[in-house]
């Protein structure tokens, strides 16, 4: 039987690899909560990639992997297709949503990418550029920097799921 400690250093380290080797941090945290707590779906991962780098890889909106697990919170206790269809207001996403948010928000000062970067870099990135997206590389981007951010924010994003949203494992 594996124990809820295992399920979130499991979360962790799939959203960190991802992360470290593949990119786009809403996808990373999605993946990993896909593949552990079955959490989301294909399309949702795919539709999350032009969220990355803070939406586009602008680093002006919030960090793609908060939007990850916003996205993955959002699938098990969002408002239904039909019942937004139906006119339905009365929804309970945002009591879990908004703790994701407030601890991501007590552990980086922020929800915005660019100001994770001046944090974790002291500086700012423009993505778009290659070179200076080579920079971000340079200075650790899928290192050691953007990693721990996917894999806190999945591991964050999985405890809210199973403690709140008992969701199985």
């Amino acid at each position: 039987m594996t124990s809820k400690e295992e399920i979130l250093e499991k979360v962790y380290n799939l959203a960190f690899k991802y992360e470290a080797e593949r990119g786009s941090c809403p996808q990373c945290v999605l993946a990993a909560l896909y593949e552990t707590l079955d959490v989301g779906d294909p399309k949702t991962i795919q539709a999350a990639d032009a969220l990355a780098g803070g939406t586009s890889l602008s680093t002006e909106g919030t960090c793609g992997a908060l939007v990850g697990g916003l996205l993955a919170i959002g699938s098990v206790v969002g408002r239904t297709y039909e019942d937004f269809s139906a006119g339905q207001r009365k929804r309970r996403v945002f009591q879990y949503s908004k703790k994701l948010y407030d601890k991501f928000v007590e552990e980086y000062a922020s929800p915005r990418c660019k100001d994770i970067h001046m944090k974790l870099f002291g500086r700012t990135f423009n993505l778009l550029d290659p070179a200076d997206y080579a920079e971000f590389e340079k200075a650790g981007g899928h290192v050691d920097k953007c990693p721990v951010v996917s894999g806190n924010t999945a591991k964050w994003a999985a405890e809210i799921l199973v403690d709140d949203l008992k969701v199985r494992f």
